[in-house]
């Protein structure tokens, strides 16, 4: 993938009755449909579809019903539209189903550990996968996180899982990192994960940023305390994502964020 000027803006679309920010908004196919179709006229270049939510001590679903989740709404976008598509799932089965239907992207939060054989069919289905950064499991990931020093083991494990990546056969330049805002960090593991954006793109891979309506941001002003209320943090995060040259954001507010990417742009072509 080549880098462009601006990231690339990726649009959430949760169909799952308990994620953190939009949980049981968009469950039934018509007004995930709808939200997706809304997404994409607001600016998106890419549809992340899930069917499980991943916020901290989410419980598992099983696979028929995250299948029964995303399946029909990737083959419904699909059919009116070339969008690029993300299925966000950690299961080797829905990721073989979800390119069937239409996906393109497999964004898996367990960087291809939650089965034996992920790497293997991630190299079999030849899509683009991102591979996040996740201490433990949802369930029990922001029960204390520790690190010696976070930037260097996040950075250690992302290209360790790339190279597993790549001896199983996926393509390195089909391979995304993704460092894992909020997934098993404090507070001060995020702002430092942030900072270091520029030494996680230099790796060589695109990067994703994933920083929308996050935690950490109601740490830094209380006002945001409600996922809802954290647009202006989630668009600083974001624009300090495209100052350091992540490849794409993934965001909730695709309007605002696309606006605000677009005047970042601008006055960087100005300068």
């Amino acid at each position: 993938m080549t880098l462009s000027a601006r990231p690339r803006l990726m649009g959430i679309v949760n169909v799952t009755p308990d994620s953190f920010s939009d949980g049981g908004r968009f469950m039934d196919h018509a007004s995930a449909l709808a939200h997706a179709r809304q997404l994409i006229a607001d600016g998106a270049d890419i549809l992340d579809i899930g069917g499980e939510s991943t916020r901290p001590g989410a419980a598992p679903v099983t696979e028929a019903d995250e299948l029964a989740r995303v399946i029909p709404l990737i083959a419904a976008i699909r059919a009116d539209s070339d969008v690029a598509i993300s299925i966000d799932t950690m299961k080797p089965a829905v990721a073989r189903a979800a390119v069937a239907a239409g996906a393109t992207i497999w964004n898996d939060v367990a960087a291809l550990r939650f089965a034996p054989d992920a790497p293997q069919v991630a190299a079999e289905l030849g899509c683009e996968v991102v591979l996040m950064h996740m201490l433990g499991e949802p369930g029990t990931m922001q029960d204390a996180p520790v690190y010696d020093d976070v930037v260097a083991q996040v950075e250690a494990f992302l290209l360790a899982r790339a190279d597993a990546a790549v001896a199983a056969g996926v393509e390195r330049g089909k391979i995304w990192l993704d460092p894992g805002i909020g997934f098993g960090k404090t507070f001060a593991h995020n702002l430092s994960l942030l900072a270091a954006l520029p030494r996680l793109v230099a790796l060589g891979y695109p990067v994703l940023l994933g920083a929308s309506r996050k935690r950490f941001i109601a740490a830094i002003d209380p006002l945001g305390e409600a996922a809802g209320a954290r647009l202006g943090g989630s668009l600083a995060a974001h624009l300090a994502g495209a100052a350091a040259g992540v490849a794409a954001v993934r965001a909730h507010d695709v309007r605002e964020t696309a606006q605000a990417l677009a005047v970042w742009e601008a006055v960087r072509a100005a300068s």
